[in-house]
């Protein structure tokens, strides 16, 4: 019974890896609306996080993390340029805790009499709303006296104001990113509940 649980926690693993995979180098991954680039990639996480647990939670925000670096977007390739050690833990470390704090608020959520697709939504909300916090605190944190990063919070927050920065920084990416992963893995987790995939 155990190894039929790790063989079917193992290939779920491998897909929702193999899935961030696919959405990191296709248009799935990204939604390009005018200046707008919002990033579905940590669907998979949630959906990870909340029905594998904790540590696949973290795997899978590793992978997500490892797609930021081998994706290239014009930001990490600019923070690289600028210190490669500290853009690595800017892609990973933020990841691996958004995945891992996931499995943990899950966990919690089911000990609760909350309905389940309610809970699986507060999951997937926290997941990207994690994202964006720890990716930008990282931001500020490592490359915060970088002329890169303080010409584009001159040009944000005159006020110098770094919740206004933040804020302007993500824009309205950040909600919708949060509306569709709390959206996407309520209906994905409750479906997999309902089809007995998970407890």
């Amino acid at each position: 019974m155990n190894k039929t649980f790790n063989t079917r926690k193992l290939v779920m693993l491998g897909l929702l890896a193999a899935v961030l995979f696919i959405m990191a180098f296709t248009p799935l991954g990204y939604l390009r609306i005018g200046p707008l680039s919002i990033t579905f990639n940590t669907i998979p996480v949630a959906i990870g996080a909340i029905s594998l647990g904790p540590l696949c939670g973290a795997i899978l925000g590793a992978v997500f993390g490892l797609t930021s670096v081998m994706g290239g977007s014009s930001l990490v390739v600019t923070l690289m340029s600028i210190n490669p050690v500290l853009a690595g833990i800017m892609c990973f470390v933020p990841r691996i805790l958004e995945g891992l704090l996931a499995g943990f608020i899950a966990q919690s959520l089911s000990k609760t009499r909350i309905f389940k697709p309610a809970s699986y939504g507060i999951t997937g909300f926290m997941t990207a709303f994690m994202n964006t916090l720890f990716f930008m605190s990282a931001l500020v944190i490592l490359f915060g006296n970088t002329s890169f990063v303080q010409e584009k919070w001159t040009a944000l927050a005159p006020s110098q104001n770094v919740i206004f920065f933040v804020c302007a920084f993500v824009g309205v990416n950040a909600v919708i990113e949060m509306a569709s992963t709390a959206f996407v893995s309520s209906a994905i987790c409750f479906a997999l509940y309902k089809s007995k995939l998970l407890k």
